[in-house]
């Protein structure tokens, strides 16, 4: 690939964008401030800027008092200037937020997915004429309408969904719990909604919202352990997913572990009311086998959340529950210790924040005994849908590439 020479009009181009990476990160700053944070003079600096508010992607918004002299004037990036959507799909609802280009959430919709999926009589899986797109363009209008944003001015939109993504189709190859997402939905949205689409798995979304808002901030190395409605597991590794040669990398609920039977099969999740894998590591540490865990310890709960809920609260009741759970638990964390190392495993998912510091604990020193290094164990800091997060954040990216990089 041919290099671009460092003409003027390249170096303008890598400055402006420093620039503008600087006030969404640090702003409002003043000229003097863009300055020195990028080592560019006081003359490039107030060209820069110049330019910037010309594209309309800066502007003043306030004053800076300083000693003698004027006021320095305070810039900041135009919010309006992109917009974003980033969505988490289920099997009953689609749920989609919007946000300009600061990343500042404007609001957040949820759509019942069109058609109702349900189990047959002969045990197969009815798709219930759901129409993916339909559904992911009844969300995104719905939250574009209460941000009060055009649809058309949505500069990326992200779809966090589980199951194995293609990394060179884009389009989502298997999910147990969404039988209508396959080959082609990717190109349906995207002349659908006329806008450039990115389809990504659920629990690497999660991460990316880890590494950047929560207990894996800036982490280069780490591993998220998705408990929640289904299983999932997202590596990072030098600060970049690991998604495999075919799409399949975390797919942890297939680990073969003591005490369950092989992964073969399916079978009907009481808990969802949606088919699960027969076996494997899901046997051991899915919803139902979580809840019927606690009630054979004396831990009351309707859910699986809530069992662990009461016991995290209530070590005297649930002590010996979450010992057990987190020997469950461990043989996945110790799996990609063993392998990979990441030396960071942060606990996501509504399961898996669940039981809060004390289960977190506890699988950090069950995995410690069988694994040559003990991994640090942390529970998400995210606030809010990680999922949704995630989704938001690597739409935003997409968009300030396009955006910020555009030639002036």
């Amino acid at each position: 690939m041919a290099q671009r020479p460092g003409t003027p009009r390249l170096l303008r181009e890598l400055n402006d964008r420093a620039a503008l990476d600087l006030l969404v990160g640090q702003g409002p700053l003043t000229r003097a401030q863009i300055g020195e944070q990028t080592g560019l003079s006081k003359v490039t600096a107030s060209q820069l800027l110049s330019r910037l508010e010309e594209r309309g992607l800066v502007q003043v918004v306030g004053e800076q008092a300083g000693g003698r002299g004027p006021n320095a004037a305070l810039y900041a990036v135009v919010p309006s200037s992109a917009h974003v959507a980033g969505l988490e799909v289920g099997p009953d609802r689609v749920t989609a937020g919007v946000a300009d280009i600061t990343g500042t959430i404007l609001s957040q919709a949820t759509a019942i997915i069109a058609g109702e999926p349900s189990s047959t009589a002969n045990g197969e899986w009815d798709d219930g004429g759901v129409d993916p797109v339909k559904s992911v363009h009844n969300a995104v209008v719905k939250a574009c309408r209460s941000a009060k944003v055009a649809l058309r001015r949505l500069n990326a939109v992200v779809v966090g969904t589980p199951g194995v993504v293609d990394p060179r189709s884009g389009d989502v190859k298997f999910a147990f719990d969404l039988p209508a997402w396959h080959e082609g939905v990717l190109e349906g949205l995207r002349t659908d909604l006329r806008r450039p689409v990115v389809i990504e798995n659920d629990a690497n979304l999660a991460a990316i919202a880890e590494r950047s808002y929560g207990a894996a901030r800036n982490a280069e190395d780490f591993a998220l352990m998705w408990l929640d409605r289904g299983l999932g597991l997202s590596i990072m590794l030098g600060g970049r997913l690991h998604r495999g040669r075919s799409g399949g990398a975390g797919e942890i609920g297939y680990l073969p572990v003591p005490g369950a039977p092989l992964p073969l099969g399916t079978t009907d999740s009481t808990t969802w009311g949606i088919p699960a894998l027969a076996g494997g590591y899901g046997a051991l540490v899915g919803a139902d086998a979580v809840r019927d865990l606690a009630h054979r310890h004396g831990v009351p709960g309707t859910t699986a959340v809530d069992c662990v809920r009461a016991a995290a609260a209530d070590l005297d009741l649930g002590g010996t529950f979450l010992d057990e759970l987190a020997g469950r638990i461990s043989y996945g964390v110790a799996s990609v210790t063993i392998v990979l190392d990441p030396g960071l495993v942060v606990l996501s998912g509504e399961l898996g924040r669940a039981g809060g510091e004390p289960l977190a604990a506890r699988i950090g020193e069950a995995a410690g005994r069988i694994s040559p290094t003990r991994p640090a164990v942390a529970v998400s800091e995210v606030e809010g849908n990680p999922v949704l997060r995630g989704a938001l954040h690597r739409a935003l990216e997409e968009a300030r590439d396009e955006v910020f990089s555009a030639p002036g």
